[in-house]
């Protein structure tokens, strides 16, 4: 089964764009999980297993590595086409 997601953090430090690029950056390290971000998200799409233990992964990195910060997240069950766009 497929799945989409679309994810937004909010790192409760100054240096939030830095933790942002360390978070897409890990994200990327994942072959079979398609990305594209825009400035208000990122949005993954992938085997469902695949991308919902991407997610458990890195965001318990981000919370160790960086503390206090935010995920909001959306779950779209079977997936979405992520290069449409209108």
């Amino acid at each position: 089964m497929q799945l989409s997601v679309e994810i937004s953090l909010y790192p409760l430090q100054d240096n939030y764009l830095e933790i942002i690029k360390w978070f897409i950056d890990r994200v990327d390290a994942y072959p079979d999980v398609q990305r594209l971000t825009n400035g208000m998200s990122t949005q993954l799409g992938g085997d469902y297993d695949v991308v919902m233990a991407l997610l458990a992964t890195e965001m318990k990195a981000a919370h160790q590595q960086w503390g206090r910060g935010v995920f909001v997240c959306k779950f779209i069950p079977g997936g979405v086409n992520l290069d449409h766009s209108e």
